[in-house]
């Protein structure tokens, strides 16, 4: 029903920068709030941020706050998550996600109806 794909992980130094992509496809029309999740080995899968359909409303977790910028043009049906300043911490496979609205991505995981299969970020020290 929707698809999403993950585009943009790499491999970057410290300092560096990432942009991340989420294309969708399917039945766009609804209108999803979508997000990044991320998920490092050994960890349970944590949200990065979140936005609304309108973009008007953002969540960023307090780790990637100041750093990193989520975006969406839902005239391209594409999410975005501007990485800055990237840490080795922040090292991860990360997912894109579309849900209901921004509470869903953030409080309820598991209500979650769509996920992308995952790009692969790796910042070195």
């Amino acid at each position: 029903q929707v698809q999403l794909v993950e585009s943009g992980g790499g491999l970057v130094q410290a300092g560096g920068s990432l942009r991340l992509s989420c294309a969708a496809s399917g039945r766009t029309f609804r209108t999803y709030a979508m997000g990044w999740f991320r998920s490092a080995p050994g960890k349970e899968r944590e949200i990065v941020a979140a936005i609304t359909w309108s973009g008007g409303s953002t969540y960023y977790a307090d780790s990637v706050k100041g750093r990193f910028t989520i975006s969406r043009d839902n005239a391209k049906n594409t999410l975005y998550l501007q990485m800055n300043s990237l840490k080795p911490e922040d090292t991860a496979v990360y997912y894109c996600a579309a849900g209901s609205d921004l509470a869903t991505m953030t409080l309820r995981q598991s209500m979650i109806r769509y996920w992308g299969q995952g790009t692969q970020v790796t910042v070195s020290s």
